[in-house]
């Protein structure tokens, strides 16, 4: 299950803004923002959930989850920053 602490955590190592995981994912900045505010599993369209964990995956992120706590690491693969990636403001 996907967490917003996976997300966060997941765009710092890719080094991603919230504007590249939209790209990336198809999903509204709105929503990315929406999300990240939160704590704990994200709820809200399966679709949305499921478009987020993807682009993450396909960067190479893998989320962790078990008795323990979650956490997710980064493999060995290329980082995909989304094109037309502008300055950070």
């Amino acid at each position: 299950m996907l967490h917003a602490e996976h997300i966060r955590a997941a765009r710092a190592l890719l080094n991603w803004r919230q504007e590249d995981l939209s790209q990336a994912s198809g999903v509204a900045l709105a929503t990315i923002y929406r999300i990240e505010k939160t704590n704990g599993p994200v709820m809200g369209n399966v679709s949305t959930v499921m478009r987020l964990q993807h682009a993450l995956e396909q960067a190479g992120v893998v989320l962790l989850q078990d008795a323990d706590g979650i956490g997710l690491r980064l493999t060995g693969r290329k980082q995909k920053v989304p094109k037309n990636r502008g300055p950070k403001a």
